[in-house]
């Protein structure tokens, strides 16, 4: 998906995506296999890895960012349970970047006790 144009006009932190000004596209990498048993599965996350791997010297960094929408659990997966705000930091500032720390104040607000949640969710503060 290619950016640029207005897109570069619209601070960060207007919205909780921040992948504005300076990102020309959004690289969006999927692997689908049609098999019905997992014999070929890790061949096939391998395969995946190797090509963003690959990729690193042609895409942002410090930190790499990630979109929301393609989660990666690469980066980083919340705990059963309780995730900690720390562990949560690791992938959402790369999804959120300065914005992760707003939307973990209105997390906090809207959804304390952590019922609205997934694999890499925000959590509310006090976990």
């Amino acid at each position: 998906m290619a950016y640029g144009g207005i897109m570069d006009r619209i601070p960060e932190d207007a919205t909780p995506f921040p992948h504005r000004a300076g990102n020309l596209y959004k690289i969006y990498y999927n692997v689908n296999w049609q098999e019905q048993d997992n014999v070929n599965s890790q061949k096939y996350i391998d395969w995946s890895r190797r090509v963003y791997n690959y990729m690193t010297p042609f895409v942002s960094k410090s930190p790499r960012e990630a979109y929301a929408n393609y989660r990666d659990l690469d980066i980083g997966s919340n705990n059963v349970g309780i995730t900690r705000y720390t562990q949560a930091s690791v992938w959402g500032r790369k999804y959120f970047k300065n914005n992760f720390d707003r939307l973990v104040q209105v997390k906090t607000k809207i959804d304390p006790e952590n019922f609205f949640k997934h694999e890499q969710s925000i959590p509310p503060l006090h976990y």
